[in-house]
């Protein structure tokens, strides 16, 4: 900070974290390509921060980002002026153009000639930004007690914001909302009216995150989100804090519900979060890779040839349980997800 004062320059801040895809991959085609970082080294003070280890800068400059572009994300790419004032934001940046994205050295390239020649807009921007972000000095205490119709307000729009196509809320990319299913469930067990409509919203999320895609049917847990509508392809790593939360919510769903495949799926989860991400002198890892040997998603993702290697005989009944063609459903490969269900698949193989 003392060196961006001193020689006036822009701070470009890089907000990431270890296990996240997209900040990898501008680490590689950006930050370590030498043209782009003779650029950045010439115009600007580079800044590199862990989202896990420092969550309150990530916090105060995300809220600058979403106020700016009117969404967020990882990595998080703001231009800040020495005094720390966020002018500019983004996330991920291309290093040439595509998805409709200008190329990272063009915005490289644009801010610093703003910054060169029009910094009374910079200047304006940036006011403009602070006082968006900035806390009020006295917060008003909110003594107001939640109230039945308040909660009976919020199920109401739950159950008609509810996506019944696909399951869950909002649309791709579809994350898991753990922390609406558990305020659901406690109401279905006291609000004995709309029992049974929050429960099949509840059941019906459930089983549809719970198919597989983003969740993992052979090693157990959650990826972070859905990339599109279905649930099925995933941003392939996986954060400990959603499987702890989506461990409760299929627990508490087994225990309201009375649904056994529900205590499977908080136990595989258990199961994995041990396994995988709980450290031999007794902590817990805050995250699992997206890449695996450097590729996205590869220890997730099958080929016809390997499941039929590793299921011999059986491999007829998995190919109807889950779908699988020649040609994959991501890339040329398959993501597990189940194609039909117990009771179909029990009817078309002549089973109980």
């Amino acid at each position: 900070l003392h060196e961006a004062k001193s020689r006036n320059k822009p701070i470009l801040l890089s907000v990431g974290y270890a296990a996240c895809h997209w900040c990898h991959r501008m680490r590689e085609e950006s930050f370590e390509d030498p043209e782009t970082a003779s650029l950045m080294n010439q115009e600007f003070i580079s800044i590199k921060v862990d989202r896990e280890e420092r969550p309150d800068v990530d916090g105060i400059y995300m809220q600058a980002t979403v106020a700016m572009t009117g969404s967020g994300g990882w990595p998080m790419s703001v231009f800040l002026t020495p005094d720390l004032r966020p002018f500019f934001a983004g996330t991920y940046f291309p290093p040439v153009r595509r998805y409709n994205m200008p190329s990272f050295k063009e915005v490289l390239s644009g801010i610093a000639k703003a910054w060169r020649e029009d910094v009374q807009e910079v200047d304006r921007v940036g006011n403009q930004v602070l006082e968006h972000i900035r806390p009020p000095i006295h917060k008003p205490e909110n003594r107001n007690e939640i109230t039945t119709d308040a909660l009976e307000a919020a199920i109401k729009n739950l159950l008609e914001s509810y996506d019944w196509g696909y399951g869950g809320w909002g649309s791709a990319p579809k994350f898991p909302q753990p922390m609406t299913i558990e305020f659901l469930l406690r109401r279905a067990s006291t609000d004995t009216t709309q029992r049974e409509q929050i429960l099949k919203a509840v059941s019906h999320a459930l089983n549809a995150m719970s198919r597989g895609g983003m969740y993992d049917v052979v090693g157990g847990g959650f990826s972070r989100y859905s990339v599109d509508n279905f649930w099925r392809t995933p941003h392939f790593e996986k954060m400990t804090y959603d499987n702890a939360q989506l461990a409760l919510a299929y627990l508490h769903g087994y225990l309201v519900t009375g649904n056994t495949d529900y205590r499977r799926i908080c136990e595989e989860t258990l199961d994995f979060v041990l396994r995988e991400l709980t450290h031999s002198e007794g902590g817990f890892f805050s995250s699992l890779d997206a890449d695996s040997e450097g590729e996205e998603g590869k220890f997730y993702v099958w080929t016809e040839g390997e499941l039929k290697g590793v299921l011999g005989s059986d491999f007829d009944f998995f190919k109807a349980a889950y779908g699988i063609t020649p040609s994959g459903n991501w890339e040329g490969n398959t993501i597990l997800q189940r194609a039909l269900d117990d009771s179909t698949l029990a009817a078309r193989f002549k089973l109980d």
